[in-house]
């Protein structure tokens, strides 16, 4: 089995939070006056069903990771900025229309009234699932996601996955059901996802109506799982704690702890973060059940649901006294206390199933047809007396000097063409019976455009290597190798890591096809390398396959050499 790297990772909601303080929640037909400062949103907050969870896991010493989709927005940087202060990896596609947020209302007493924009989130397919996140999700040892914002269809294909992976799940219920299937999806998805979660964590309103009307929060735990077949169902009830029905135990309440309450945005959240802790150390269910209360209890004295600081932690432990088993406190102890230290190599162990991800859905995007184009084209311009220049501006310039490099090295003429230089005379350097490559992750870098404009006037032939399928520089080319690379790795996600590698790789693919087009030589390649290990290698093996096309090695000439592709005898030897 594959060692689980992330104690849990989450998807979900991910959203920037706007708070207004009002004098009391009113309902429907209501008006209320309220000063200039209620009316104001606070400064944007880091929130959300899912991320407010992972936080307080992450608090309480869990190596957590997030995954799914949002907008590559100020809002999405905000969001990334909080993950990346708290330790948290991500593992986003920035390809949403926007990034999700709230209006948050809430009065003196800490009672709230939300309204939320979906935005990215709701965009999330299942078929993203396995195809972008399947192998971060593979890495954590417990996966979590919530009916709040997600569709149905998404949150059923993370359950699926994960419990094909032996991964147990979490599922928070945050909305009720009536809601869900306004809103969300079918009631069919509502009850697989309810069915495949290992553990369930619905919300007082929620339970409710799965319940079929039962108001004791006891009882609605135990018909619950009695229902669905889940290991537990817990079920929040504010100032009076939460209930739980377990499997091979007895269904217990547990008290809740006295604070004064500031806000209670995000309690639930923070509850299943402490309970996400609880179930990583392996806590029996009455101690799980106080540490999701006093995180949740904590989460509710503050004002915002997402832990601004592993300060929270001690508080956290402050409340539990020494209820809190010696072996928890060690584990979440050593792992905020090696933060600091092993979060880089986190960061690198990431990036390297990113990569393996990132390549594994550039191999199933590419149409090896439009490869076979591309040869097509190289190869009747060569006919006709023409030859291939690369080029690209910024990192892509580095690939098609490679590229130049390596398609030479196998017998496919080619130089590379400085594509800022190209407007400045280097035009000459093409003639029109030639094909130029351009490459570009974005294909809408302005320098190559313009360039690949003036070489299509010119008179030349063009082919595109680029992520943006129908970007400005697609439009441009004649042949179109569409290497799409969502994903670049790092903290920021913003320097060329990964497209690079992908472009990289659709090079040496073409370059594959061209030599077997060809069929290259072993004689032939030799010749071109006569330094160096390849070309020694090379003539090792022309040498032995002379040997054995003799029939004998053994009477076959041992000082038999290569020289310039064609086999010599030397001077000396006798005929």
């Amino acid at each position: 089995m594959r060692d689980r790297n992330l104690d849990a990772v989450g998807c979900g909601s991910m959203v920037v939070d706007f708070f207004h303080h009002t004098p009391r929640i009113i309902g429907a037909d209501e008006k209320i006056l309220t000063d200039a400062a209620g009316l104001r949103p606070s400064a944007p907050a880091v929130g959300g069903v899912t991320l407010n969870h992972l936080g307080w896991a992450r608090v309480l010493g869990l190596n957590v990771g997030v995954f799914g989709k949002m907008g590559d927005d100020r809002n999405g940087e905000l969001l990334r900025a909080g993950m990346n202060a708290l330790g948290i990896r991500h593992h986003l596609t920035l390809d949403g229309s926007a990034s999700s947020s709230a209006q948050i209302f809430v009065d003196p007493e800490g009672n709230r009234a939300i309204y939320m924009v979906r935005g990215a989130t709701a965009e999330l397919r299942p078929a993203e699932i396995r195809r972008r996140h399947g192998a971060f999700i593979r890495t954590a040892a417990l996966a979590t996601t919530e009916i709040s914002q997600l569709p149905l269809a998404t949150v059923v294909a993370i359950l699926e996955f994960a419990r094909a992976q032996n991964i147990p799940t979490l599922l928070d219920v945050d909305v009720p059901p009536s809601d869900a299937r306004a809103t969300l999806g079918s009631q069919a998805e509502l009850d697989r996802a309810l069915g495949l979660a290992t553990y369930l964590k619905p919300a007082k309103a929620a339970a409710r109506e799965l319940a079929g009307g039962l108001r004791e929060p006891l009882r609605m735990a135990e018909a619950i799982r009695a229902r669905y077949r889940n290991r537990a169902v817990a079920i929040t009830d504010g100032a009076r704690g939460c209930a739980i029905a377990a499997e091979g135990a007895a269904s217990i309440r547990i008290p809740a702890f006295r604070i004064r309450q500031v806000d209670a945005t995000g309690a639930g959240d923070a509850f299943l973060g402490g309970m996400l802790a609880g179930l990583r150390w392996g806590l029996d269910w009455p101690a799980i059940g106080r540490l999701a209360n006093a995180a949740g209890a904590v989460c509710a004295s503050h004002p915002g649901g997402f832990p601004n600081g592993f300060e929270r932690r001690a508080e956290i432990l402050a409340l539990m006294g020494e209820n809190i088993p010696q072996a928890a406190q060690i584990a979440s102890g050593a792992a905020v206390a090696d933060t600091d230290g092993s979060e880089p190599f986190d960061e690198v162990a990431g990036f390297f199933d990113l990569c393996l991800a990132e390549m594994g859905e550039l191999r199933d995007a590419i149409d090896l047809r439009v490869i076979g184009r591309a040869v097509e084209a190289i190869r009747i311009a060569a006919a006709a007396g023409g030859r291939v220049h690369v080029t690209g501006v910024g990192k892509p310039e580095h690939v098609a000097r490679y590229a130049a490099s390596i398609l030479c090295s196998v017998g496919t003429m080619a130089t590379f063409l400085h594509a800022t230089e190209t407007l400045h005379g280097s035009l000459g350097q093409v003639d029109p019976r030639d094909i130029v490559i351009a490459i570009s992750n974005s294909g809408e870098t302005a320098e190559l455009c313009a360039a690949a404009r003036a070489i299509r006037d010119h008179g030349a032939r063009l082919i595109a290597i680029t992520g943006g399928r129908d970007s400005a520089l697609a439009r441009l080319a004649e042949v179109v190798i569409h290497a799409p690379v969502d994903r670049e790795g790092g903290g920021l996600g913003l320097a060329p890591r990964i497209s690079v590698l992908g472009q990289v790789m659709v090079v040496a693919a073409l370059s594959v096809a061209l030599e077997a087009a060809r069929g290259l030589t072993l004689e032939e390649y030799s010749r071109w390398h006569q330094a160096g290990a390849l070309g020694d290698a090379a003539r090792r093996l022309a040498a032995r396959r002379v040997r054995t096309e003799a029939g004998d090695d053994s009477k076959a000439p041992r000082n038999l050499t290569l020289i310039g592709g064609r086999r010599r005898r030397p001077l000396d030897h006798p005929r």
